[in-house]
């Protein structure tokens, strides 16, 4: 179960966090980064399996979401931008890694929790024994469609390859009950603050360019899960391929991509969760056995 604490941050901002611990020993740590709109309480599921299986569950609702939304408003990060949530990730690491000494750590980003995760590593990979990436993108090749396809930049615009739809939210799984939890949800489905939203993109789009890659471990295990028709994606994995393709340019060659046939955006709530999370779990298990002893 997670149980919430209060992370300080390099700011001094009070972040609302969340940590679980197995029963026994941990043999390896999660990190959490979850997506726009959504916050930790929707990973409970994931957090339990993972605990079950021996791993202990780090995670926080980035600033402008969930009870972090405290610090400065719903659908706000503040003045630092983007930025601030990829050093929240950071400071959460120190916890991690103070709670769980000695055994590897491995990110795993949602969505924009995955764009902060692409720029966490280009300063942070030392710190990793992997990284699992959900409804992840370059993000650019979003930017560019979504612009594209008429300028506008939300949620609902994602849904539009599935109409007509049930919902405004199809896109984000094919377990209606999901989705209409989602729906249900007071601190899901907002939008972000112009300047906030523009500030995910402004960083993020050059995440895959950027001249800090060349310190990225080659041999970072990295794992990107994608659903065949999750709209971030793009049209035939067109946009997460771009970013696995630019990385494995640089060097980095230990990524896999598993792709799940009739997935939608989120792989954790879909209709083959259960089967998602054991193949995490398995690659997991691998990745841990095989790491680095912890810095």
């Amino acid at each position: 179960m997670l149980t919430p604490f209060t992370l300080t941050a390099a700011d001094g901002a009070a972040v609302a966090a969340y940590r679980a611990t197995p029963d026994g020993p941990a043999r390896g740590a999660v990190q959490i980064a979850h997506g726009m709109a959504e916050h930790v309480g929707r990973y409970a599921e994931l957090a339990d399996r993972l605990g079950a299986s021996g791993y202990a569950v780090y995670a926080a609702d980035h600033r402008g979401h969930g009870a972090s939304a405290a610090v400065h408003g719903q659908g706000e990060f503040g003045s630092g931008g983007f930025q601030t949530v990829v050093d929240d990730m950071w400071a959460l690491t120190q916890v991690a890694r103070a709670g769980t000494p000695g055994v590897p750590l491995v990110l795993l980003g949602h969505s924009m929790g995955s764009f902060a995760a692409q720029l966490y590593l280009l300063d942070h990979s030392a710190a990793l024994a992997g990284l699992v990436l959900s409804g992840t993108a370059a993000l650019d090749k979003t930017l560019e469609a979504m612009l594209a396809a008429g300028g506008h930049i939300g949620l609902e615009a994602l849904n539009v390859g599935f109409e007509p739809a049930r919902t405004p939210f199809d896109w984000l799984s094919r377990d209606e009950t999901q989705v209409d939890a989602y729906i249900a949800d007071p601190i899901c489905g907002f939008d972000l603050a112009e300047a906030s939203l523009a500030s995910v993109f402004l960083l993020g789009s050059s995440a895959r360019t950027d001249p800090r890659l060349v310190k990225v471990r080659r041999d970072l295990p990295i794992y990107v899960i994608s659903g065949e028709f999750d709209p971030v994606t793009g049209p035939g994995q067109a946009f997460a391929n771009a970013l696995i393709d630019s990385w494995r340019a640089e060097g980095l060659t230990a990524i896999e991509h598993r792709v799940w046939p009739g997935g939608r955006h989120e792989m954790f709530n879909e209709t083959c969760r259960g089967q998602v999370v054991d193949e995490l779990i398995a690659w997991l298990d691998k990745t841990v056995a095989a790491a680095r002893p912890a810095p």
